[in-house]
Parts: C-alpha cells; structure tokens; sequence
C-alpha cells in the first residue's frame, strides 16, 4: 500500500481541487519549445475534471522574485493548456484575493482556471503563512502534481498540503512509484550510472549510493578524479586535483559495504573539445600528456553494456562523455541503447533523469524507452541523494 493518496481515494465531485503543476515550460519570443510538462500534467487535470471538479491549476513561471513581471506571466500558456486539454482554461489575474475567488466561482464543475504567476508574491518562496491561508482559502482539497518542485518547501507546495485534505496527482504518483522500484525496494543487482563533470557537485549523490547499490558506475569529468586517486595520468584532461582524497574516501566506502566502483579501462582522447576533431582511443593507463579524456573508450562501453545485463535495476545521472560533440556521444549512446533493449524486453528496470540526463538520452534516441525519465532536476538528484523532499513528505498519511 502506498504512503500516500492518489486522486483514486479523494471524493471530488462539486469540489474545488487545487493543483500544483510545474509549467515552468522553456519559451522563446513568446512560444513554448518543449511542452513535455504541459503534456504530462494533462492526465491529472482531465481525471479530476472527469470526476466532477472544479479544476485550479496553479504553477510558477519564471523568476520574478516576489514581483509582478508581465514577462514572466502565466497568460500566455493558458491556449496551449487549453488546447492539449481539448477544453477553455479561464485565466485568473492574480492567484489569491478577489481575483482569483472571481474567477472560480464562475467555473463550472469539470472546468479548468489557471491562476497567475505564484512567485509574483514572495509569500510563495518564504513559505509564508498568510499566503498559503490565502492560497487555501480557494479550495477544498489539493493535490500535488510537481515532483519537479518537490524539494522546495514553499506555500504551495508544502504549506497547502499542510492545510487541505491531500493528494498526489498522476505524475507525481508515476514518479514517486518508478523512484520507490528504483532505489526505496529495488529488484537485484541494482547498478546506478553517475556521469558529470565534477564529484565536488555530487558528493552526496555518490555517499548516499554506494550504500544502496550494488554496480556504481562513474563516468564522465567525474571518472577522470577517480582514476588520478588512483594513481593514473590523466593528461590535460578535467581533473580536480584537490578531491582526491575525498574520491579515495568514497572507493573506501563502497569497498566496506560491498560496492562494486566501475571507472573506464579505455578512453577517446583528443587535444581539444570541438565537434569532428581528431581523435584517439587508449588505455586509461596510456593517456597523452597533451590530450585530454572526452568519452568512454569502445571497450569501456562493450563492458558497460555486458554489466547491464547481469543486473535488474539502473539509476542514471549523468552522461558518460561530451556528448554534446559528436563523436564523444557514442559511449552514452550505446549503452543508453543497450539499457532501452533490455528494458524492452522485461529484463531491466531503468529510471534516469537529472542534470544533462534527458538531453543525453535523447541524442541516443531512447529517452522514451526507459521504464521512466524524470524531467524533475534538482528534485531528482535530492532524491538520488537521500534528502527528503518536503513536498513528499507532506503528502504522506
């Protein structure tokens, strides 16, 4: 049984349901490039008005920091919400007071309103008393739908939870479920895949893992510490110096609670990171003092790829090379595809998401062939290490 509620145990016809999205969607010169969280929320809004709710949608936009700033309003996102839900989205020009009470009360039941920017008041981020009374004042129950937000405890993410009967909306639950299979109760062996330019930024990513899985692969600038904790010339390649001992401290512990670390046994090598330069494959042990590691060598990911195959469950943070400059992408590529066939076929649980993850996946062309990709970010990597996020805990029973 779940720790938390779904919109499948909230009675909701004539209610007022407020929900908390993330339509923090990118935009230029007015029009949206990416509406993949638009797309995803609308599962949860046509549930609720299906069962009879008044639908209020509420998000952020932007950084106005407390501030009405009409270059960060929600206005223009109300027609293409409209338009992937197949029905009229009113629009509230404020998201508490008069204006928003107006604008609810002549929505009828099954409708959709989208509230103004939440962040035009600082009361949002401060997690600011009054405003979540405000904020709740407008509903009679709320449900959470932004995972993404999650790990910022602001009025209406954690504060509205704390004053209304509460729920987790479709893609909230879709998260927290594929996170729980993932690394709260996980099919064995479990193998997490941590890429990146630096371990000074995921410190507590990589502490919190090597207790948790049993394969933790390192990739990326990342890889390049750990091989010079190692003692390995790593040439002119990204390297902090000054985190060697923090990288040797981390080996130590996954070798005390049986941690298998897997760093690269090849790499391609060139002078400088642009797009078609010439390039070189060697041994990590045999890197040139003029060049630089840029990606997992081809042995390196044959290995990586036999590894997937003895294993269950894969996180992924992260991707294994410069990926954005061919021909550094083809080691995330062919084990990001490798990950997407034995996925397909039943044989493994693959969860990603995180910094320059979705991008990584994409370029491989498999970001629609894990078991589940977060869009979420910061929230995710909080996840990934061990935080709890109070937007969660403040959904739970």
């Amino acid at each position: 049984m779940s720790d938390f509620n779904t919109i499948d145990d909230l009675k909701v016809k004539g209610k007022t349901v407020l929900v908390r999205a993330d339509l923090n969607v990118p935009m230029q010169n007015g029009v949206i490039t990416d509406d993949t969280r638009i797309r995803r929320f609308v599962p949860t809004a046509k549930d609720l008005a299906a069962a009879g709710a008044k639908v209020v949608i509420l998000s952020h936009f932007g950084r106005p920091k407390g501030k009405v700033d009409p270059a960060n309003s929600l206005k223009p996102l109300a027609a293409p919400l409209s338009e992937a839900l197949g029905a009229p989205v009113a629009f509230g020009e404020d998201c508490i007071g008069t204006p928003a009470r107006a604008v609810i009360g002549n929505c009828a039941p099954g409708g959709f309103v989208l509230l103004e920017n939440l962040r035009f008041h600082g009361g949002e981020e401060a997690n600011d008393n009054d405003f979540a009374d405000a904020l709740a004042e407008l509903g009679d129950i709320f449900v959470n739908d932004g995972f993404s937000v999650s790990h910022r405890a602001h009025a209406s993410v954690e504060g509205l939870a704390r004053r209304l009967p509460n729920a987790a909306g479709r893609l909230m639950q879709t998260e927290l479920d594929a996170l729980q299979k993932a690394l709260g109760n996980p099919e064995r062996p479990v193998c997490a895949i941590v890429g990146g330019s630096k371990v000074s930024s995921k410190l507590d990513l990589l502490g919190n893992l090597v207790g948790r899985v049993d394969k933790l692969v390192i990739g990326g600038g990342m890889a390049n510490t750990f091989l010079a904790a190692l003692g390995t010339d790593v040439g002119k390649s990204l390297c902090e110096h000054e985190m060697l001992d923090t990288a040797r401290a981390i080996m130590g512990k996954a070798d005390a609670v049986g941690c298998e670390i897997v760093l690269p046994r090849d790499a391609v090598v060139a002078a400088t990171l642009a797009e078609g330069v010439e390039t070189d494959v060697v041994e990590v042990g045999g890197i040139p003092s003029d060049r630089m590691i840029l990606d997992v060598g081809p042995m390196a990911a044959a290995s990586l790829c036999d590894l997937l195959e003895t294993c269950k469950t894969l996180v992924w943070n992260g991707p294994l090379g410069a990926f954005e400059f061919r021909p550094f992408d083809e080691g995330t590529n062919a084990v990001a595809r490798k990950a997407a066939e034995l996925t397909r076929d039943g044989r493994l649980l693959s969860v990603a998401g995180g910094g320059d993850t979705v991008s990584a996946l994409a370029t491989a062309g498999v970001q629609d062939r894990f078991t589940y990709v977060s869009s979420a970010g910061g929230a995710f990597l909080e996840w990934l290490e061990g935080k709890t996020l109070p937007g969660v805990a403040a959904l739970k029973k």
